[in-house]
């Protein structure tokens, strides 16, 4: 088994981020400059132009957002629209199979909860290190835990 990493931990696409965030900023000055430069657009519609690049910026940012915080008393999981804060017992396995677009985790409620945060579609290696990184902290995590 590798060494576990030092807690509090964060996984995060790192180069997707960037992606997201360079491409959200470069619409949002495109769409402002082409609105400040055409002439025959009123206020309101140079308005609209802005506020077009600025919620398009939003989305990219909303969808670069996704990690997962892996601390001493469990595991926080922001997905795009959402969060959800799991104790350590609660999961029972970090999967990420060979086709799989992020990490999935097998709770012990039954259910499965997509962890975006560690995805391997730009950076695979580094997506396969931090899901066996988490896989380690939560049977290290949850050995510890059973009586």
């Amino acid at each position: 088994m590798s060494e576990l990493p030092a807690l509090p931990v964060t996984f995060r696409p790192g180069r997707t981020r960037a992606v997201l965030l360079t491409a959200g900023v470069t619409i949002f000055v495109v769409i402002t400059a082409v609105a400040l430069l055409l002439e025959k657009l009123g206020p309101g519609e140079r308005l609209s132009f802005v506020l077009t690049g600025a919620l398009m910026f939003g989305v990219l940012a909303m969808l670069a957002r996704v990690k997962v915080v892996a601390d001493d008393s469990g595991v926080t999981v922001v997905n795009i629209a959402s969060r959800r804060r799991l104790d350590w017992a609660e999961i029972l396995q970090v999967n990420l199979r060979p086709g799989d677009p992020w990490v999935f985790l097998d709770l012990s409620d039954g259910t499965s909860l997509p962890a975006l945060g560690i995805q391997p579609g730009i950076a695979k290696e580094r997506a396969i290190a931090d899901a066996r990184a988490l896989r380690a902290l939560v049977e290290a995590r949850t050995t510890r835990d059973l009586p």
